[in-house]
């Protein structure tokens, strides 16, 4: 990393015996982490709000020739029949991708009037008062029992207990805690303190510049989810050219793509706009062979999600970007 600013030494200094970075990256160097399995960055298409839009995608990227590591439901669980939470799952076996599944009680869906309004709008999908995280464990149960293993969380006093219940053993130790953007965490404090209640993975807030990505690289181990692209109503931009540097600087990444495809969230997708979302995604990994050809795409399996050191990434003539399926 280059050289901090001269200016709030001791307070930079205070910062870097925390383990965290003292600055944004203003040089941006090479991740050194990769996921478990040496691979350096996987797909994940958000917003997929129905069984049968999952299953388009998975079987058409299947059929096209490319590769979607993880599909992630946002409307939220108690939104689906318990029939279609299984066949989420069960998609989720035959195709080796991750599914991830959205805790359904929300701020949103509650009958406070706060959250409705411009100011209020900041809580986000969080949860208010302690019946709703009594609701949501339950919701989270329910996804279990349907064979679902990956779940969304927009609380960070839901993601504390359910790590707390996971290493009490009550919850299956395989769970996987995805933190949403929803949550508006962007600096590396709070990802650090989101890995240590428990998180497996974070999406950063969406906009953020890659000096910025880069620090919080620097303060966590765990997995970053960064957005390529997004919709309308979240801001609407489309970072193509950015994919390669988020997997350099990133690894490990779950690259977000395809739903600028989409007006906003929590909406169920059209034919139409899952033939954008599969182009986009299309797009993007063309990218990545074009410009970052060594950066390795994780195959179609459902690894867990630790990690490891891992050679450099360079820019070298173009070769096999998969690793090889083990087993």
């Amino acid at each position: 990393m280059s050289s901090a600013s001269p200016l709030f030494d001791e307070t930079r200094a205070q910062l870097g015996r925390l383990g965290l970075p003292v600055q944004d990256t203003a040089l941006v160097e090479e991740s050194p982490r990769t996921f478990d399995d040496g691979c350096h960055f996987r797909i994940e298409v958000p917003t997929v709000n129905s069984a049968q839009a999952a299953e388009t995608l998975l079987s058409e990227s299947r059929r096209r020739g490319f590769t979607i590591n993880r599909v992630t439901e946002t409307r939220g669980m108690y939104r689906h029949t318990a029939r279609e939470l299984r066949a989420y799952a069960e998609l989720g076996e035959e195709y080796g991708a991750q599914i991830l599944m959205s805790v359904g009680p929300r701020a949103a869906y509650d009958i406070g009037a706060g959250v409705q309004t411009p100011e209020g709008a900041r809580i986000g999908y969080r949860l208010r008062g302690q019946e709703q995280i009594v609701r949501a464990i339950e919701d989270v149960k329910r996804g279990i029992e349907a064979g679902v293993r990956g779940f969304v969380v927009y609380d960070e006093g839901l993601l504390w207990v359910l790590h707390r219940l996971r290493t009490a053993g009550e919850l299956p130790a395989d769970i996987h805690l995805k933190v949403s953007a929803h949550c508006g965490h962007g600096n590396p404090s709070s990802a650090q303190m989101l890995e240590m209640l428990g998180a497996n993975s974070f999406n950063p807030v969406r906009d953020l510049p890659l000096p910025m990505i880069a620090a919080i690289r620097e303060a966590v181990s765990i997995p970053l989810d960064c957005h390529v692209d997004n919709p309308r109503l979240s801001g609407g931009f489309v970072r193509t050219y950015e994919a390669p540097e988020f997997v350099r600087a990133a690894a490990p990444v779950h690259l977000k793509t395809g739903n600028s495809a989409l007006e906003g969230h929590g909406v169920s997708p059209t034919p139409c706009q899952l033939e954008d979302i599969l182009r986009q995604v299309e797009i993007v990994t063309e990218f990545l062979d074009r410009h970052l050809p060594t950066a390795r795409q994780s195959p179609a399996t459902c690894p867990t999600p630790a990690v490891r050191q891992a050679p450099a990434i360079r820019q070298t003539p173009a070769g096999r970007r998969h690793a090889p399926v083990v087993g």
